[in-house]
């Protein structure tokens, strides 16, 4: 008879994958996060260390770890091994494969997909084994990750998304004495440059483990290509080392320009910032160039990153601005955030291009492709003042 494990045992014994219980794993996980959040604000590391392992160590997190890979949309990619786990049997045997002891990534399968400038973005693919390693070992950092969390920070975060943060946008620029101009950030190549050294000093979990994945290298044309600096897009764990690189900046600005203060106060500087795509207010262009800028280009040198001086701009906000997609701009005093030009112009380009590419598809074929693509650009901009562009 197959064993089932309880939800906190180490992962040793044979495990039945239908057998298992996920109601006691869920609650195993998340009582062991809450009590990392609850010693990362008290300061007390050696006791999150302690809990961190616990928590990869454990029967429940492997599991969890298992089941987020190979239910989400890339269970079915495999990296450069070849192998997906596209069987119970297959599920229950990696469960009882997550070990650290022997652990050796393999490197990431590099693919390009385009971006919206006509340019292709490189993602580096991990082994399925790996993003399991990502994923268990996720459950451990993420908790810290959201309580040392900047307040402004939007993007890959837990129950946070751009719609939060253009909400932001609307309450920091609409009133009547808000602040009028607007610093665009823009990090060159951010995932690809992120400094090794300053992710192995700061970020918080197992260094032997996060060491093996920045050093684990991508293979491209049957050719092994070692990485020095960046965390690769198409990784798990990306994101959160991104925002753990990025986390700080609105704290040193608020350092900087502290709220209570009349002189900062009147400086009106706010960061509102979704991954790597930021903005930063202040009452003058002069404060913004002389001041704000090179503070954040400071920031970003310490953590090997750089702003792109041709992407960076300051701006007026009756000139507007775009920002994930909307255009954020006053009209005789009436703030009002529409879908940007761009983001239309893309839009109308991808469904024209999916109807001369079915050009002899039944009509209710083409509808049926037509329609996830109008009601996600719809339900995406269903926030903002958007009636006129619908």
């Amino acid at each position: 008879m197959t064993a089932v494990l309880p939800a906190g045992a180490a992962s040793h014994a044979e495990v039945d994958w239908h057998a298992i219980d996920w109601q006691p794993v869920h609650h195993n996980v998340r009582r062991l996060q809450a009590r990392i959040v609850k010693a990362t604000q008290a300061g007390k590391w050696g006791k999150v260390k302690a809990l961190q392992h616990l928590l990869t160590h454990s029967f429940s997190g492997n599991a969890l770890a298992v089941r987020r890979v190979t239910e989400n949309q890339g269970k079915r990619t495999p990296g450069v091994d070849g192998v997906v786990w596209d069987t119970p049997e297959k599920k229950a045997t990696a469960v009882q494969a997550l070990r650290r002891r022997g652990y050796r990534p393999k490197p990431l399968r590099r693919v390009y997909i385009p971006k919206k400038n006509g340019q292709k973005r490189p993602l580096g693919i991990p082994t399925i084994k790996d993003r399991a390693m990502q994923a268990l070992y996720l459950l451990a950092l993420e908790p810290i990750a959201e309580t040392m969390a900047d307040p402004n920070s939007y993007g890959f975060r837990v129950n946070r998304s751009t719609a939060d943060a253009m909400e932001q946008c609307f309450i920091t620029l609409a009133k009547q004495q808000a602040p009028q101009w607007v610093l665009e950030g823009d990090i060159k190549a951010c995932f690809d440059r992120i400094s090794h050294e300053w992710l192995l000093a700061h970020v918080p979990m197992d260094k032997a483990i996060l060491r093996k994945w920045l050093k684990a290298g991508y293979l491209e044309h049957h050719v092994l290509n070692a990485t020095d600096t960046g965390t690769p897009q198409g990784g798990i764990v990306s994101p959160v080392l991104a925002n753990l690189a990025l986390d700080g900046l609105e704290r040193r600005l608020r350092v900087a320009y502290p709220k209570s203060s009349g002189p900062h106060r009147r400086a009106a500087v706010n960061l509102i910032r979704y991954a790597d795509d930021f903005i930063i207010t202040g009452r003058s262009k002069a404060l913004l160039e002389e001041e704000v800028k090179p503070l954040v280009e400071q920031f970003m040198r310490e953590r090997g990153l750089e702003l792109s001086q041709e992407k960076t701009s300051i701006t007026h906000i009756e000139d507007g601005f775009d920002f994930l997609g909307q255009n954020v701009r006053k009209y005789n005093g009436k703030l009002l955030i529409k879908p940007s030009k761009q983001n239309v112009k893309a839009f109308l380009d991808k469904v024209r291009e999916t109807i001369k590419a079915n050009k002899q598809a039944p009509t209710g074929q083409l509808i049926a492709m037509l329609n996830p693509i109008i009601s996600g650009w719809a339900h995406y901009h269903r926030h903002v003042v958007s009636m006129a562009t619908f």
